[in-house]
């Protein structure tokens, strides 16, 4: 005897594949129950196609909701950073470059801590942001591709910093990315979340690029007093 129950998936391929169906059986589609997707009771095909309709335009909504919050908050940034990038290119002396690279960063963003060391750079005087650095935080910040962001403060680059944050931000500098680093930007938070290994790095590389950019300026030999 052959075995012919219908299956739910049979049921499924047969209003697919036949729309008109509820125009020929109209009053099926008006009386039909289905059950309630957050109760009990049944209700009609009409009442849950309007129930999902209305989650869909809340998952909408809320999705619409959070891209307007993220350009917001990008548009935010964007500032700070036309506001940082104006400060340095108002720096008439490359020797206060690095300062104000590390202390305008401080002011727009609000960072508890900022720290900076640079190298290889002929106009560099050898104290300071250019103090000597050892040779394993030359290596590894050659080896970021990108900047680091989580809450790892164990780098040696965080003696830098007057206190130890709660997350941190690693910025190489470089030139060009093919090149060997000139020195490496240290960012402190005390949030614990402010810098998180989940977080974007598109404006964290944007300002390493700027940052370098403007070391440019520095990479030529000091003027010598007449003596």
């Amino acid at each position: 005897m052959t075995d012919t129950a219908l299956t739910a998936q049979d049921i499924a391929d047969f209003l697919q594949n036949n729309p008109e169906f509820f125009d020929q059986h109209a009053e099926v589609f008006a009386t039909l129950q289905v059950p309630h997707p957050h109760g009990t009771r049944a209700i009609s095909l009409g009442e849950r196609q309007i129930l999902t309709l209305r989650e869909r335009n809340r998952e909408l909504e809320w999705r619409l909701n959070e891209l307007i919050n993220n350009a917001d908050s990008n548009e935010a940034i964007g500032d700070h950073v036309s506001q940082w990038c104006a400060r340095l290119l108002g720096e008439s002396e490359p020797q206060h470059l690095p300062g104000e690279i590390a202390l305008g960063l401080a002011e727009q963003f609000d960072l508890n801590h900022v720290g900076l060391r640079l190298w290889n750079l002929a106009g560099l005087t050898p104290t300071g942001y250019g103090a000597p650095v050892s040779q394993d935080v030359r290596d590894f910040t050659d080896s970021l591709k990108t900047p680091y962001c989580g809450p790892d403060t164990e780098f040696e680059a965080v003696n830098w910093l007057d206190a130890k944050p709660q997350s941190l931000a690693l910025i190489p500098l470089r030139f060009e990315s093919d090149q060997p680093s000139i020195g490496l930007l240290v960012l402190g938070s005390d949030d614990p979340v402010r810098f998180n290994p989940e977080m974007g790095t598109v404006f964290l590389e944007a300002i390493g690029r700027l940052a370098s950019a403007t070391l440019r300026r520095l990479n030529t030999p000091a003027p010598q007093n007449p003596a």
